[in-house]
């Protein structure tokens, strides 16, 4: 077992315990030890464990790897990439970094006191979300009590976007889980509510495949921009209100799109991996 210094850091809530393996080894962060201290009760807590390794492309300054709290790998996180451009911009004294995912290569910038990230192209194509079936990704044969007739894109990873007249009358937790399940969805699927309350103004909640009910959603927002566009709801940049805060989301004409906002430091630590083997064997023996 060993001891792994990590900074605790989040965008608009979402937070993110993250992890230098370029300095350490990280050997012991078995999918065990991630769940247990992504865990808010018993362990450090955070929506996703982010680890940074070496680049694998002399292109890109950094290759950052995304754990949800069950211990998975997933593919793209938006607010994860900002607390890492952040991360990166300061250490390279570059006005622009490149950082690497397994969804693809992903870049960020300083934007006046926020940071701005480019999430690539979004996927509307029904095998590159993916669905089970061929269908029209603008009309989803998804529904569950008052959410019907979603949108699917893929951000690098799974979403799907249903839109509602009032946000507030949706219960998240009862609909977001199974949905996140549906039969739709063989990777499963991040499940986006939104309202538009103007045609450059989303109201957003969603409820990621893994963590569950986040403050905040980077993919899942940049993912609701696209699909309203796409439904002639709104022009191509927003600003998208979540529970923790606003992104500013611009579909650009090149096909990529953007997202800005703040990101924040909490604290950083050591844990040791021995004490969260001996807590996951302890639980499971109960």
């Amino acid at each position: 077992m060993s001891q792994i210094r990590f900074r605790k850091m989040h965008g608009l809530g979402n937070d993110f315990i993250i992890i230098d393996a370029r300095v350490q080894l990280v050997d012991a962060l078995t999918p065990d030890v991630i769940a247990a201290v992504s865990d808010r009760q018993r362990g450090i807590g955070g929506d996703q464990v982010v680890v940074l390794e070496s680049a694998m492309r002399s292109d890109a300054d950094v290759f950052m790897r995304i754990y949800n709290p069950d211990g998975r790998e997933c593919e793209a996180c938006g607010n994860a990439t900002r607390c890492v451009g952040a991360l990166m911009l300061a250490e390279t004294g570059r006005d622009r970094v490149a950082i690497q995912t397994v969804a693809g290569m992903l870049y960020a910038w300083r934007q006046g006191t926020h940071y701005a990230v480019d999430m690539g192209v979004p996927q509307t194509q029904w095998d590159a979300i993916p669905l089970a079936q061929a269908t029209d990704t603008l009309h989803v044969d998804v529904a569950l009590g008052p959410l019907a007739d979603p949108v699917a894109t893929s951000m690098g990873n799974p979403h799907v976007t249903f839109f509602v007249p009032d946000l507030a009358a949706i219960d998240m937790t009862a609909l977001g889980a199974p949905l996140e399940r549906h039969p739709m969805f063989p990777q499963r699927a991040n499940i986006g509510v939104a309202q538009v309350l103007a045609s450059d103004r989303l109201r957003l909640r969603v409820w990621e495949r893994g963590p569950g009910l986040t403050l905040a959603c980077g993919t899942g927002s940049c993912a609701a921009l696209v699909a309203a566009h796409r439904r002639g709801l709104t022009d191509r940049r927003a600003t998208v209100e979540l529970d923790g805060g606003a992104l500013v989301i611009e579909w650009l004409d090149n096909g990529r799109v953007e997202s800005t906002g703040p990101v924040s430091y909490a604290f950083e630590g050591v844990f040791e991996t021995a004490d969260y083997v001996v807590q996951r064997e302890a639980l499971a023996v109960a």
